[in-house]
């Protein structure tokens, strides 16, 4: 929220709610004489009840509203207002919302005023009464029903207004927080109209048969919600660690467990490190619920800013506030930051990373959510290690050991899926595919020997990978068959492709050291090729097809009319026809 806009709150609520609580108090003339000890015990007992609210979602609920209930229907409007008001302002006092927040005050304030006189206006308007003959007969049901339902649907609609208008928050009416409100308000408001009708027949002392088993309930429900509310976190951080244990690459890993973690937390700001091979710390993934940061590239050393620190103590720490923190900030810690978390990543007993957590809020995390984050952090190292052992062994069976590049199965899984993708869509884009033999191979081999004849393979694939310049996807297709499948590529602007990769062999001779004569020294090998290229759906329809049609134009088109040349399937047509 705005400076400007916490300014305007403050100058609303200056400007109506001292004014308004006067003129209620000269238009309705509440009399206190004779009744100072029992109002007192009536706002002490609201003001403890308020310290066992609920917290759903960025909304407390808290359970004066019995004793609120209690107070209307015996002294009327403006003792309510006064019972209700100072209960907020011990709920406030209670969460601590600090200077930043302190704009939440007038707000409710305000809104909690507003509920009490609109409730009683209908409470008045169907016949309400007050003092020990407001419940006379089944008549008097009615606007009391009326007055408690009216305030449980104004404050859920207060609630809402204010986070769409103020805070502009995407929020529904009836969520989470108006569910809790009506089972609270169930239980509360008839043990409220109990502490009435005790009230009126004992006095002050039924205040406390009443309110002392009052503030019970309003901490069993606490605790209860809180229990609730750990086992839900449990719930989910166990579904996280399951999605972290799939097959995933390292990148998938941190992806999932930053969105999740921005989800279940009320998080500002992510920081994820890595303790690297030169034992620097170094930011690998970063979130900003605002968007008004870009990826900021960081790298610590043992003791730098606060996750710096984490590292050096090998503990997690927990400050909830700035002034706990102060020390440590530097330029690398977000400017708006209140609550801060950081835990260590341990991987057998040794730290691999660091996962610090922002809030702009003071005291914005529980302790049982500093919990989950280190159990989180065991998830995450267990899952990076997993996966970097997935992603090697994935890697090593997609990939040719000798050249580094895809082998033919992979090959053939992703031509397929190529072709599947491409069939789905409505403007089906134009696949070309580069087929690459060796020239007289096996002269090489023998000449040379086979371990030449390897060195000459890598270094084709290098100079194949220079000259695609990163086009399309290649791979070692077979002994000295290369491949280069291009998607979006016409036949003209694969040939283009296939010409570049040729120049770029024969371009100067390959070299090979661990040649099988005599010399000791180097030897340069002279190697060309054949390169037939087809396109789909020029050539063809299916993947298979094409491997096949541009097998042919090498074949025929290449290679038997001299080698070292790049012929297309469409000459090869061509001159059949």
């Amino acid at each position: 929220m705005t400076k400007q806009k916490k300014y305007a709150i403050w100058f609303v609520w200056a400007s109506t709610w001292p004014a308004g609580l006067v003129y209620l108090y000269l238009w309705l003339s509440p009399v206190f004489e004779g009744s100072r000890i029992e109002i007192a015990a009536f706002i002490i007992l609201a003001s403890i009840v308020a310290l066992f609210p609920l917290q759903i979602g960025d909304h407390p609920v808290f359970f004066t509203q019995g004793i609120a209930f209690a107070v209307f229907l015996y002294y009327g409007l403006f003792i309510e207002i006064i019972v209700s008001q100072t209960a907020i302002l011990a709920l406030m006092a209670k969460m601590r919302i600090g200077r930043t927040n302190l704009h939440r005050l007038p707000i409710n304030l305000f809104m909690f005023l507003v509920i009490s006189v609109v409730s009683a206006g209908l409470y008045y308007a169907l016949g309400g009464t007050h003092g020990p003959s407001a419940v006379n007969d089944i008549g008097d049901a009615l606007p009391i029903v009326s007055y408690a339902l009216s305030q449980i649907i104004l404050n859920q609609f207060s609630i809402t207004f204010v986070a769409k208008v103020l805070y502009r928050k995407e929020m529904k009416w009836l969520d989470k927080g108006f569910a809790w409100e009506v089972l609270t308000s169930s239980l509360v408001l008839p043990v409220g109209f109990i502490l009435y009708m005790v009230f009126s027949e004992f006095g002050i002392s039924g205040i406390f048969f009443v309110g002392i088993p009052f503030i019970f309930i309003s901490g069993m429900l606490m605790l209860y919600h809180n229990s609730n509310q750990v086992n839900t976190y449990l719930k989910k951080t166990s579904i996280i660690g399951h999605e972290l244990t799939g097959k995933l690459g390292v990148k998938e890993v941190l992806d999932i467990f930053v969105d999740r973690l921005s989800e279940l937390l009320p998080v500002d700001y992510i920081y994820v490190y890595d303790v690297n091979k030169k034992k620097r710390m170094e930011l690998i993934r970063f979130f900003d619920r605002s968007g008004e940061i870009d990826f900021p590239n960081i790298q610590l050393s043992r003791g730098q800013s606060i996750s710096g620190n984490t590292w050096l103590e090998g503990k997690s720490v927990f400050y909830k506030k700035k002034s706990e923190w102060a020390h440590l900030e530097n330029q690398y810690t977000p400017d708006r930051a209140e609550t801060v978390l950081s835990v260590p990543v341990e991987r057998n007993g040794e730290i691999v990373g660091i996962i610090t957590i922002y809030s702009i809020k003071k005291r914005a995390f529980l302790q049982f959510q500093f919990m989950i984050l280190n159990i989180l952090g065991n998830y995450l190292g267990v899952a990076i290690d997993n996966a970097r052992h997935y992603e090697k062994t994935k890697a090593e069976s997609e990939r040719c050991a000798l050249t580094g590049l895809y082998n033919y199965r992979y090959f053939e899984d992703y031509i397929v899926n190529v072709f599947e993708i491409n069939q789905r869509q409505k403007n089906r884009q134009s696949v070309s595919l580069v087929l690459l033999d060796i020239d007289h191979f096996k002269r090489v081999n023998d000449t040379y020997g086979h371990e030449s004849g390897n060195e000459i393979l890598a270094s084709l694939a290098e100079r194949i990978q220079e000259a695609s310049a990163g086009r399309g996807t290649l791979a070692r297709y077979g002994g000295e068959e290369f491949v280069l499948l291009l998607p979006g590529y016409s036949e003209n602007e694969a040939v283009e492709v296939a010409h570049s990769i040729r120049a770029g062999i024969i371009e100067k001779p390959f070299v090979s050291f661990v040649h099988m004569h005599d010399s000791q020294e180097p030897v340069s090998i002279s190697v060309t090729a054949s390169i037939g290229v087809a396109t789909c759906p020029d050539h063809c329809e299916e993947a298979f097809d094409l491997i096949r049609q541009a097998d042919r134009a090498m074949y025929i088109g290449a290679k038997q009319k001299g080698r070292d040349r790049v012929a297309s399937y469409k000459e090869l047509i061509q001159t059949v026809q």
